[in-house]
């Protein structure tokens, strides 16, 4: 059996642009700069000392690659190199850290750590709908991560107060056999907590969470039932929030094992990252080369600049 990573996208440009514009281009190219879709309209230059996958649109008279309004326009690193990095971030739980990717690789440091920024864009769901429904059953909770105060510029203190351990607030819905979504939220407020889960579960949803007052609030506009962790109850039947607190055991261990530190102005880029593999996850029947393609298909429309990625 060979290795996925023997595959020529891996180690040939021009295996790695023809895999990309497969999965961006199913319907053949489309001119980014005028939405021109007619393949009699777009025609492929093939001079000698053409780029890789230059195409010149005849609407606009505009030249264009598939990387133009992705996660790849503007780089400099090789399109098999990206691919490399695509797969080993879909592919690793917990995370790899910069300093890998920068040794893997055999790039620089900014050029790794930009490459890891803007896969992590390219995970972000934005514009799905919400999760739930009839039927479905939604775990919320929140938690709190992140170092000690000397490595961070700004932070609240949240869980542990007066400790020297300040924390960035997180929130997370997670449907049962199903997608989570992981929010970096200002502050643990009922308002706060509330407009995530109006905004991002379906009417109808059974909402199961801990005692805590401000998921409480949250969930009030909904049918929900709760358990008591202050009295030592975890589970009542199928009540329970250990599916939730399954994925904030994932998101801990690959923040403080492989991160050991991530910026609260990133946090949120890297809740995208640990949402997006475990929405895509083997239980769901999805693996390493399908949540690849998911990755290089959420490339599209979310083109990052370095001065945008540093905050």
């Amino acid at each position: 059996m060979a290795s996925v990573l023997s595959d020529p996208r891996f180690h040939n440009e021009d295996a790695a642009y023809a895999y990309v514009e497969a999965r961006l281009w199913p319907e053949g190219p489309t001119c980014p700069h005028c939405g021109n879709f007619d393949q009699k309209r777009i025609g492929r230059l093939q001079g000698k000392t053409t780029r890789i996958g230059l195409r010149k649109c005849y609407e606009c008279k505009k030249p264009f690659t598939v990387k133009v309004g992705t996660i790849f326009e503007d780089s400099h690193a090789p399109m098999h190199l990206w691919l490399q990095a695509i797969h080993m971030m879909v592919s690793s739980k917990k995370g790899i850290s910069t300093r890998q990717l920068q040794r893997t690789l055999g790039v620089g440091m900014k050029t790794a750590w930009f490459m890891g920024m803007r896969i992590r864009e390219a995970m972000k769901d934005g514009g799905m709908s919400p999760l739930g429904g009839d039927g479905a059953t939604i775990e919320i909770d929140e938690t709190y991560v992140g170092g000690k105060a000397h490595n961070r510029h700004q932070h609240q203190r949240g869980r542990g107060r007066g400790r020297d351990i300040p924390k960035a607030p997180v929130f997370a819905l997670v449907e049962r056999g199903g997608a989570v979504r992981a929010f970096h939220v200002p502050a643990v407020t009922g308002a706060n907590l509330a407009a995530v889960v109006d905004k991002n579960i379906k009417r109808g949803s059974l909402i199961y969470s801990d005692e805590n007052h401000t998921t409480r609030h949250a969930a009030s506009a909904f049918r929900s039932e709760r358990v008591n962790h202050k009295d030592g109850e975890y589970v009542r039947g199928v009540v329970h929030t250990n599916t939730i607190e399954g994925f904030f055991s994932i998101l801990k261990r690959g923040i403080t094992g492989v991160y050991h530190n991530v910026s609260e102005a990133h946090l949120q880029r890297y809740l995208a990252e640990f949402g997006f593999r475990y929405s895509n996850r083997s239980a769901l029947g999805i693996e390493d080369v399908e949540r690849s393609e998911l990755a290089i298909v959420g490339a599209k429309g979310k083109r990052l600049t370095y001065e945008t990625a540093r905050g």
